[in-house]
C-alpha cells in the first residue's frame, strides 16, 4: 500500500466535523484515498472507518489521546509504517468549556484543555512535519471563531485557540520555502456535540450548551468548507458571515463586537 494513496492523517475523527472530513474524502476519492484515523474511542473510530471502507478508500485506526506527547508521536509513526508517508495532517481533535472564570475554583481543567486543544496539535504537526516537508504537503487545523474572537465564558476555550492562531500562523512563514501549506479553518457554532462534552466550571461535562444554536451550522457544511479551503491552498477559512464581518469589525468597533458576542450567549450563563 505505500505510496499509491494520498494519506490524509485525522484527529478527533470518531465522531463531529473530523469523522464528516473522513467520510466526505472517502466518498470523494474513493480507492485513492489512505486515511489514518485518530481518537480515543476505538469502537466509533472503526465504525467511521468501515464507513469510508464502504466507498473504496483505505482507513487505518489509531486509538489516540491527543493530551499526551506520546500518544501524538505514536500516531505519526503508526501512519508513516502502515502507509509510507504522510500528505495531509488534519489537526481537528479539541474540547470545548463554557464557565465564568470567577466560578472556577480549580485550574487544573484550564491546563487539561490547553493540553488538548493546543498541544495535540503541536505534538502532531511536530512530529509530521518531517513527512510533510518530503510529500509537500498540508497541515489543517480546525481552530475556532473563539479563536479569533474573545467570548465571555469561554476563556479558557478562546485561550487554547488564539495559541493554536498564533503557532501555525507562526510556522505557516517557516515551511513555506519547504513547499509545506498551512491552512487554519475557524467554525462558528456547528451542530455537534461538542459544548455539551465540554468542561463547565467545576472541570465536569457541561451537558448542555451556553450558546445559542438555533442558527448551528451542519456539521456536512462545516467539513465541505474546510476540505474545499485546505485543498484550495486557503491560508485561512472563515465559514459564516457573522464570523467575517466580526473580524472585520473588530479593527474599527472592537466594542460593538463584544457585545455581538455576549448576545450569542444564553442568558442563564452571561456574567452578572
Amino acid at each position: 500500500m505505500k505510496a499509491k494513496h494520498k494519506v490524509v492523517v485525522i484527529t478527533g475523527s470518531s465522531d463531529g466535523i473530523g469523522a464528516e472530513i473522513a467520510r466526505q474524502l472517502a466518498r470523494k476519492y474513493g480507492p485513492s484515498l489512505a486515511l489514518v484515523l485518530a481518537a480515543r474511542n476505538e469502537e466509533a473510530l472503526k465504525k467511521v472507518a468501515a464507513e469510508c471502507k464502504a466507498f473504496g478508500a483505505v482507513s487505518h485506526v489509531v486509538k489516540t489521546d491527543v493530551g499526551m506527547e506520546a500518544n501524538c508521536r505514536h500516531l505519526i509513526e503508526a501512519a508513516v509504517e502502515q502507509f509510507g508517508s504522510i500528505d495531509v495532517l488534519i489537526n481537528n481533535a479539541g474540547k470545548s468549556a463554557q464557565a465564568l472564570l470567577e466560578e472556577v475554583d480549580n485550574l487544573g481543567w484550564y491546563q487539561e484543555l490547553m493540553r488538548i486543544n493546543f498541544w495535540g496539535s503541536v505534538w502532531c504537526t511536530h512530529a509530521a512535519l518531517p513527512h510533510l516537508k518530503r510529500s509537500r504537503g498540508t497541515i489543517v487545523a480546525v481552530s475556532s471563531l473563539a479563536g479569533l474572537i474573545g467570548v465571555p465564558g469561554r476563556t479558557a476555550y478562546s485561550a487554547s485557540k488564539f495559541a493554536m492562531g498564533g503557532f501555525f500562523e507562526s510556522l505557516r512563514s517557516e515551511v513555506k520555502e519547504a513547499g509545506v501549506k498551512v491552512t487554519l479553518a475557524y467554525p462558528g457554532v456547528v451542530a455537534t456535540q461538542i459544548r455539551y462534552n465540554g468542561y463547565n466550571a467545576a472541570g465536569e461535562a457541561a451537558g448542555k450548551s451556553g450558546l445559542k444554536e438555533d442558527d448551528a451550522m451542519s456539521i456536512e457544511e462545516c467539513a465541505s468548507l474546510i476540505i474545499r479551503g485546505y485543498e484550495r491552498g486557503d491560508r485561512e477559512v472563515v465559514m459564516s458571515f457573522k464570523g467575517k464581518l466580526g473580524r472585520w469589525l473588530k479593527l474599527i468597533a472592537p466594542g460593538l463586537v463584544e457585545k455581538m458576542a455576549m448576545a450569542a450567549l444564553k442568558k442563564e450563563v452571561r456574567p452578572h
